[in-house]
């Protein structure tokens, strides 16, 4: 029964897209049978996060103002990768343009969708370690701080609500967990 899908879809209509999303709204029948109306933002890439951490158990956060909540966030690095591309060569792409760190190793830690109720977005999260450093080249769109802090920092600043980014907060646990 779980995997049964109970909705049916009388039609769909695309809103609104763009080169990132674009949202579609569906006609239904609900599970109960009743009509009703859904509406679905598709995302045309995934999203990816990498928390980089170092022999000496610190991590780099960056910061940023996030255009949708009108607010400043701290998080992980984090960034896009086209479908159908290696989510690993986006992770260390982005993680050298934000922060101008190259990692040695690298290991996929989570996956998740970020808002399943609404959106499709599936983010991959990496753990990256043995860095090296060198120049952030920050995108026109990104207007970057970084800073290094212990993990025990980080994991702090999840627990005391200074960092809320989803994906941050996913990797932070996740990773504590872990050591």
């Amino acid at each position: 029964m779980e995997n049964k899908n109970p909705w049916t879809i009388l039609s769909e209509k695309e809103l609104y897209t763009n080169p990132w999303i674009s949202l579609n709204e569906y006609q239904v029948l609900n599970p109960a049978g009743n009509p009703g109306i859904y509406g679905k933002v598709h995302f045309k890439n995934l999203a990816i996060g990498i928390l980089a951490l170092d022999a000496e158990q610190n991590t780099w956060l960056v910061g940023q103002y996030r255009f949708p909540l009108d607010e400043y966030s701290w998080e992980i690095p984090e960034g896009g990768c086209p479908l159908g591309t290696d989510p690993l060569e986006s992770a260390k792409r982005e993680l050298l343009e934000e922060t101008g760190i190259s990692a040695a190793n690298w290991k996929e830690i989570q996956r998740m969708y970020l808002s399943n109720s609404v959106s499709d977005e599936l983010a991959i999260i990496y753990l990256a370690q043995d860095l090296s450093f060198g120049a952030a080249e920050p995108e026109e769109t990104e207007q970057l701080q970084v800073k290094k802090v212990s993990f025990e920092e980080a994991y702090q600043m999840v627990l005391d609500g200074k960092i809320t980014d989803s994906i941050s907060v996913a990797a932070i646990l996740k990773l504590k967990t872990m050591l």
